[in-house]
């Protein structure tokens, strides 16, 4: 072949650099591609994996003390604070076990920082919380449960309760936030300080 016979343009060096270039950015295109989609995955996996049920939105959903004792159905009663991390972990549970069990047992919340709740406080004797307390259908208390709990024993209870059998982790105890009755209160009617109040029998 002689050297002044030109080449094809597939041959051409040139041509070869252009394919290349074309080769690089198409890939660096595929690259950014397949980023932004898993950006945007992982972004909406997050708004929806982390859609946990937020105490207050809880309690402002959370059925009346007073409506409760009245309907003819068993309750659930669960004394909280905003500040208990024991009540922010079994939150999103406690929200699910709501939405399962929610048409046939009332759910109560109330806030241990509302001295509203003071004399149902001294009554149960909570001095610690998540304090869970379970009535029967005529506002009996059948048991309660201390701290911390995981859904399943939650979700036995509840069962039992419903079909009016004796619970099966009744004085259940995990782990809770404590209520300081010791330390001065910069209320004198801060709930928290109700335990110096506690007589016991």
């Amino acid at each position: 072949m002689n050297d002044n016979q030109t080449k094809p343009a597939s041959e051409s060096p040139l041509f070869d650099a252009s394919k290349s270039a074309f080769a690089t950015r198409l890939r660096n295109f595929v690259i950014v591609l397949v980023a932004v989609l898993l950006s945007a995955s992982v972004f909406l996996g997050l708004q929806t994996g982390t859609n946990t049920a937020s105490l207050a939105a809880m309690a402002e959903s959370s059925m009346p003390l007073e409506e409760a004792l009245s309907n003819g159905k068993p309750t659930l009663m669960e004394f909280y604070a905003d500040w208990c991390t024991s009540c922010q972990a079994m939150a999103q549970d406690m929200d699910e076990l709501k939405t399962e069990y929610g048409d046939r047992v009332n759910f109560v919340m109330l806030n241990v920082d509302n001295t509203k709740w003071l004399p149902e406080m001294l009554h149960y004797r909570v001095d610690g919380i998540p304090h869970f307390v379970f009535l029967d259908r005529t506002g009996e208390t059948l048991a309660s449960t201390i701290g911390e709990q995981p859904r399943t024993i939650m979700a036995a209870n509840l069962e039992a309760l419903m079909t009016e059998h004796s619970l099966p982790y009744a004085q259940a105890k995990g782990r809770i936030s404590g209520l300081d009755a010791t330390t001065p209160s910069s209320r004198p009617d801060d709930p928290r300080s109700h335990g110096s109040q506690v007589v016991s029998p």
